[in-house]
């Protein structure tokens, strides 16, 4: 090649370089050119390739390794397409720091113009030089008379001025390509407001994936659905409801509990305490997740700026992969510096850069299409829902919730991997399965000897057993035989099993705001024995279906909210035939029709309005067969005239209503059989003189009113044993109170009485004589003549001394005599006594 110009014969040319620019004329054309390497860019670039290697930069499109279960098919394959992509930039970069950039020939000569070689007479020029050991060694070629600093200068200014920009910097696009694929593909596992799910999340999963109750659920769905296929007619069970929606439900009843029982060793204490945790865990984690969908959008977006890079980069890299070529036409204005305006130049790296380049782009139209994949994917059916339909069907965990949102996509990330985790996972979504673990825990935890310490003997006489806030009924329950009365108080999820047959004295249970589930053998049991049921709830809804099923059921007491007055969760009352006791202790508008209607044999009605008002009385009347009718609290303010016809009725409760007057009770004469009256805790002004037409009354109850006389009439009534006038504003007793020769109780705490009749102690039958917080002075010697009073109160009068007498009621123990302390030390055997205390 020559320059424009003649180079000027340079003064530090050697022999040969003369000799053979004198001969360049006639040189033939190159057989070969001798340019020594420039072993100054190797020297620079060597340590730069071996500072930066593949391991150090595998960060870049790797993370953490507990998140692959998130991770699908194509978030898998992205990772890997982009490893490979990291080690086309490194391999590249070490090839551009490593190899020569450029090599480059000054142009002697131009042909239209481009560089051309004129032809030489003789096709080889040998060039003859000395080498280290002095040998002589013949060089062929042509040659130049640039030094070898002048060739790496010339080289430097070619590469940075005439090298097209993509072919300098494609290892370094490519770099920048991945850290772009790279955030864009992990970008959502280290944002602070998915990370934090996400982190929480794997945690959790992998806990419940681990955890032997998991393995124990599953173990125990596959031996019920083979039970299943060997019953022909499996038997099934009445459930209360369901803990959230208060709904009935009807479940597996003898078959899960044998499989149950089977299988509560599998687990120790330790573990069913870890998966306790998790349950409560999972369950606010499941709050907190469901409520938007932060995960969703943001992976969404992630795949949308993946596709939006790849369309741009695919298209410029297509685009200016032409522009690498591996010869370049050098046009520098160095001639000054060199002698030579024009260069022929070499790239060496161009053919593999195009390889590499081509093979790049294969690899974008790869990634690309996964890309699109996940997009399909993303929108073609809603990833924000998500049902655990087919665990349902395939096991008897039916209550497992469907799930939205975060949760329900996160879900289904996790099912791309393997879908054993969400199945594993929803165990700890089942309600049904939290409580199967509770009830191991609480075996465990309640042995027989525990609860045997609470057996205790009530009022009634009767061994009792009182269970509060348990998370359920202790199996254990079922050995202690002796039991008569079971109270369950606030426990959530109570489970009556087919071993409650072992109580065979068992006639009374109390359910308090807790949720019962009865087996169908365990029901049958119940209706045959079961005599009395108390029941408490917060709502009707709550009532449980299965005590209309308990044939044998005389008392019944429900207590609880009917807010919709449809009266429709109890209409299974007609069905109890046997049922002779009814309390409601409720607010109601009126009485239910299936009670007036449908329980003709109904014996004793007792409704507690709690202060609201009863109406619609009539129906009343249909109920024949009543013995007793409570309406305490009814905001009644006269006597109901239907209960008149109730010919039956033997006591009457009129508790906490706003009587001010009981004119209607002349009507109670038709009533032959009363025989007890409870006006009790009203606004009565006094007693009417009908009060004597009740000739068969034996208790009268007129405590808590504002009576200031008793009439004379009352003492016509000569069958009463029961009379309290506590709490009223009586004065005086009359002395006709000596008719009253049946009394048995006479009550007249907090008055203001100040003297009591000699007629009172002719009462010989009495038994309880009442005259607390009264204004009275002393007691009368009289009360001698109660032989058969066991006890007398006293206390809050200004009585200074009790007389000796009293001493004479045989029947009237020491600690029946309410009165002041040193009062009582007035009578001589307390005070003897006292004395004998004293000086010991």
């Amino acid at each position: 090649m020559r320059g424009r110009n003649s180079a000027p014969t340079s003064p530090h040319l050697t022999m040969g370089q003369r000799m053979r620019r004198k001969n360049a004329s006639a040189a033939p054309i190159v057989q070969s050119i001798d340019v020594p390497l420039r072993s100054d860019a190797v020297q620079t670039g060597a340590p730069a390739a071996i500072m930066l290697t593949v391991t150090e930069l595998r960060f870049l499109a790797d993370t953490h390794s507990s998140y692959h279960i998130l991770k699908p098919w194509w978030d898998v394959f992205w990772y890997y397409i982009t490893m490979v992509m990291l080690m086309i930039a490194v391999l590249t970069g070490a090839l551009q720091l490593t190899q020569s950039r450029m090599l480059c020939l000054p142009c002697q000569a131009e042909v239209g113009n481009h560089c051309a070689y004129p032809l030489l007479q003789d096709p080889v020029k040998i060039n003859f030089s000395t080498n280290s050991f002095g040998n002589l060694s013949i060089s062929r070629g042509i040659q130049t008379d640039l030094h070898r600093q002048q060739y790496s200068y010339i080289d430097a200014v070619c590469y940075e001025k005439q090298l097209h920009w993509f072919a300098k910097f494609f290892p370094y696009l490519v770099f920048l390509h991945t850290i772009i694929f790279a955030v864009c593909s992990n970008f959502w596992l280290h944002y602070p407001s998915t990370s934090s799910r996400l982190e929480h999340f794997v945690a959790i999963l992998y806990k419940c994936f681990d955890s032997p109750w998991t393995t124990r659920a599953l173990s125990e769905t596959v031996a019920v659905q083979t039970m299943r296929n060997w019953a022909s007619k499996p038997s099934r069970r009445l459930t209360s409801e369901d803990t959230d929606a208060g709904r009935q439900s009807v479940q597996l009843g003898v078959e899960a509990t044998a499989v149950e029982d089977d299988a509560s060793s599998v687990l120790d204490k330790k573990e069913g305490e870890q998966a306790k945790a998790l349950f409560e865990r999972v369950r606010k984690f499941r709050l907190h997740v469901e409520q938007k969908d932060i995960i969703y959008r943001l992976y969404l977006k992630q795949i949308v700026v993946k596709v939006v890079a790849l369309l741009v980069i695919i298209s410029y890299v297509s685009y200016f992969l032409t522009h690498i070529s591996f010869e370049i036409d050098c046009n520098v204005n160095i001639q000054a510096f060199t002698g030579y305006k024009r260069y022929q130049c070499v790239y060496s790296l161009a053919a593999i850069f195009k390889v590499l380049a081509t093979f790049y782009i294969l690899l974008m139209l790869l990634y690309g299409f996964t890309c699109f994949y996940s997009l399909w994917w993303m929108l073609r059916s809603s990833l924000k829902q998500y049902s655990f339909e087919a665990v349902r069907e395939k096991s008897h965990y039916s209550d497992i919730p469907d799930v939205q949102n975060d949760f329900a996509f996160m879900l289904h990330l996790a099912d791309q991997y393997d879908p054993l985790y969400s199945k594993r996972f929803s165990i700890f979504l089942s309600e049904v399965s939290e409580n199967r673990l509770k009830q191991i825990n609480l075996n465990n935890e309640w042995t027989v000897e525990m609860l045997r310490n609470k057996l205790v003997r009530n009022a009634k006489d009767k061994i009792e057993l009182h269970l509060v806030l348990l998370s359920g009924v202790p199996d254990n329950v079922f050995e202690l035989n002796e039991i008569e009365v079971m109270k369950l108080d606030l426990i959530s999820d109570a489970k009556i099993t087919p071993m409650v047959t072992q109580l065979v004295n068992l006639k009374e249970l109390h359910i308090y705001h807790s949720t019962l589930t009865v087996d169908l053998q365990a029901l049958s049991f119940l209706a045959d024995n079961l005599e009395t049921l108390y029941l408490k709830f917060m709502s009707i809804e709550k009532i449980p279906s299965w005590i209309f099923l308990l044939k044998n059921l005389k008392e019944l007491y429900l207590s609880g909210s009917i807010k919709d007055y449809s009266f429709a969760h109890i209409e299974g009352l007609q069905d109890l035939k046997n049922l002779t006791t009814l309390h409601l202790n409720t607010s109601i508008p009126r009485i239910p029709p299936v009670v007036t209607d449908m329980l003709p044999f109904l014996q004793k009605l007792s409704i507690n309005n709690e202060g609201n008002r009863l109406l619609i009385l009539i129906s009343l009347k249909k109920m024949v067969n009543l013995t007793s009718l409570e309406l305490i609290n009814c905001d009644l303010e006269r006597i109901p005239h239907s209960i008149f016809s109730l010919a039956e009725l033997r006591e009457i409760d009129f508790r906490g209503n706003n009587f001010k007057t009981v004119e209607e009770i002349i009507s109670f004469q038709h009533l032959s059989k009363l025989t007890c009256l409870k006006l009790w805790h009203n606004a009565i002004a006094y007693i009417p003189l009908q009060i004597g037409a009740l000739a068969n009354l034996e208790q009268l109850y007129l405590n808590h009113n504002n009576i200031e006389m008793m009439p004379l009439q009352l003492f016509l009534c000569n069958k009463l044993r029961v009379l309290d006038l506590s709490h009223n504003n009586l004065n005086f007793i009359p002395d006709e109170i000596q008719l009253l020769k049946n009394l048995q109780h006479f009550a007249v705490t907090n008055n203001s009485i100040e003297v009591l009749p000699d007629g009172l102690f002719k009462c010989s039958k009495l038994q309880y004589l009442l005259l607390g917080k009264n204004s009275l002075t002393s007691l009368s010697a009289r009360v001698e003549d109660l032989m058969n009073l066991i006890k007398i109160e006293l206390v809050g009068n200004h009585i200074e001394s009790l007389p000796p007498e009293l001493e004479s009621c045989q029947s009237l123990k020491p600690n029946c005599i309410i009165v002041e302390a040193n009062v009582l030390q007035t009578l001589p055997s307390y005070a003897k006594d006292h004395h004998k205390a004293t000086h010991r």
